[in-house]
This record gives structure tokens, C-alpha cells and sequence, in this order.
């Protein structure tokens, strides 16, 4: 039961550490970065390559989905324009995802020691960078954390019928991962979590792939909660951005073996495997639907007016 405990507070300690540096990065950039989205994205290409980088810099998809949401709510983005970016965000959170994999941990202590300093400077440039420092070495930190508790959980007995489930059955597997990602609100601690048991060998590559799909469905709550009161073209973004995730999943979920086959022909390391297998998975879905994102939208668009004539 304490393993669990301290499970729970790992997990909050990775979100908190998440939370410390989306803030210090969005304090320092999220003004430039509006700007980019407006100026820029006038096509879908653009909108995707921005939504790329501007999701790697804030290093959460979910903020920059909610930023998207209130521009094509505010009329100064269009919902064509949003679907660009929508891709882009799926593919610039898969780059925290090889971020985390890096080995800093003799690091950790020097870099909040660091961050602690900047932080009581009252310069804001300084305590941004104190924030985002913090949060650096409390996710490393929990990223430890989730490798050392992993091999204690699974010697309990429920956690081993879960594992064994989950490897058994690949949708349940689906499943777990949108509902853990939905509830905690962050794809990247879920993939964080996973690739804690994967590197202590507790759970396969396919189990850890099938959830990481399933996380792409859950972090969509972020975006629909966000379209809430947001008007027509506020609510079509956040359904295009989770048709679009839920048909990708759906559409490489046979190829879970093939997608681990290519993982583990890129690295040795089962984390590594996992984070190189998620940036494949969105790449490769990105390219396929950016060519028809137009179509696409229009689809959306008679979707909902369906439904809305229906009701």
C-alpha cells in the first residue's frame, strides 16, 4: 500500500514539475507565440510545422490546443487553420517524450538548487527561468522515481493481474491509457509512468505502445473541456482534434507488433523504444491527413451540422 502511496505522490511531483514548466516557458514566450499562430499559420503545412515547435517550447500540446481553441473562438484563426495545427501539437509532445529519456539525474540536485536561486531573483526574466529549471528536475526526478517503484508494484498481486490483463488484451490496454490520460491531463506523465515499468522490464513494448495510443484519445478532454462556452468554430477544433486521434489510433492499432519491431531496431533502451515509436505513430498520421485537411474540416463541418439538424 505505501508503494502505491508513493506512486501517487511521484505522479503529482511529475505534474507539478510539468505545471512549473509550461508556466516559466509560456511566461517568457507565450505572447511571440500567439503572434506566430496568427501571422503564420494562413495554411495547413505552416500551421503544422508551428504547431510543432511552439508544442515542443511549451512542452504541453493540451496549452497550446487551449491557446488554438480561443484564437478560432475570438475569429482571429479559422477552424481550417486550426487543423495544421492540431497535427503539429500530436508531433511536438512526442519531443518531450525523447527529452525525458535522457539520463540528468546526477543533475537533478544542482539544476533546483539553481532554479531555487533564479526563482527569489525579482527579475521575471530570472524567475521564469527558475521555474522552468524547477520543474526540469522535479520531472527527472519522478521519472527515477517511476523506474524504482515499478519492479516493487508489480511484485503486488493486484498490479500483476492488471499487467497481465493489459498484456493479454491491447484494447483494454487502448482503454487504460485514455482514462489514466484523461484523468491526470497529461499524455506526457502517462508516458512518463509507462516508460518507468518499461525500463524496469515490468511491462512489454506492444502493452506500452497500446497505451501511449490510448493516452493520444484522453488528452482531447483537455481541449473539449476548453470548447466549452467557446462558440461553433471553438467546439469544431476540439471534436477535429479528437476525430483525428481516435481515427489514428483506431487506424495503427493492428500495427502495435510492427510499430514495437521498429522501436526495438532503433534502440536498445525500452523507454527510448517507446518515445521513438510515438514520434512514428504521429508523423506518420500527420503526413497522411495533412494533404486532405480541407476534406477533412468539411467533413467535421457536415458532421456537426448533422448532428445539430438531428437535434
Amino acid at each position: 500500500m505505501i508503494q502505491l502511496l508513493f506512486f501517487s505522490l511521484l505522479v503529482g511531483v511529475f505534474l507539478f514539475g510539468m505545471y512549473l514548466l509550461r508556466t516559466g516557458l509560456y511566461q517568457l514566450s507565450a505572447e511571440t507565440m500567439k503572434n506566430w499562430l496568427v501571422h503564420l499559420a494562413d495554411t495547413p503545412w505552416k500551421g503544422f510545422l508551428l504547431g510543432i515547435v511552439i508544442t515542443a517550447l511549451l512542452h504541453s500540446s493540451s496549452a497550446v490546443m487551449i491557446i488554438t481553441i480561443g484564437l478560432v473562438a475570438a475569429r482571429i484563426l479559422t477552424f481550417t487553420q486550426s487543423i495544421g495545427i492540431i497535427l503539429g501539437t500530436n508531433v511536438g509532445t512526442t519531443i518531450t517524450a525523447e527529452i525525458i529519456t535522457f539520463n540528468i539525474e546526477s543533475s537533478i540536485i544542482p539544476l533546483a538548487i539553481i532554479g531555487a536561486i533564479l526563482f527569489f531573483i525579482k527579475r521575471a526574466n530570472f524567475r521564469n527561468t527558475g521555474l522552468i529549471l524547477l520543474g526540469i528536475s522535479a520531472v527527472f526526478g519522478a521519472m527515477w522515481g517511476f523506474e524504482a517503484l515499478a519492479m516493487p508494484l508489480k511484485d503486488m498481486a493486484y498490479i500483476q493481474e492488471l499487467l497481465l490483463a493489459l498484456d493479454n488484451n491491447l484494447f483494454y490496454a487502448v482503454l487504460a491509457g485514455a482514462v489514466l490520460t484523461a484523468i491526470i491531463q497529461s499524455s506526457t506523465a502517462t508516458t512518463g509512468i509507462i516508460m518507468g515499468f518499461l525500463s524496469a522490464g515490468t511491462m512489454t513494448l506492444d502493452t506500452g505502445i497500446a497505451i501511449i495510443l490510448g493516452a493520444n484519445i484522453g488528452t482531447c478532454v483537455d481541449a473539449l473541456l476548453a470548447s466549452i462556452g467557446s462558440g461553433k468554430e471553438g467546439k469544431l477544433t476540439a471534436l477535429a482534434h479528437t476525430w483525428l486521434n481516435i481515427i489514428g489510433v483506431f487506424a495503427f492499432f493492428p500495427l502495435i507488433g510492427l510499430l514495437a519491431k521498429v522501436g526495438e531496431s532503433l534502440s536498445a533502451q525500452p523507454d527510448v523504444q517507446l518515445a521513438h515509436v510515438s514520434v512514428i505513430f504521429n508523423i506518420i498520421v500527420s503526413l497522411i491527413v495533412l494533404p486532405f485537411a480541407a476534406p477533412f474540416g468539411k467533413i467535421i463541418l457536415k458532421l456537426h451540422d448533422r448532428r445539430k439538424t438531428q437535434t
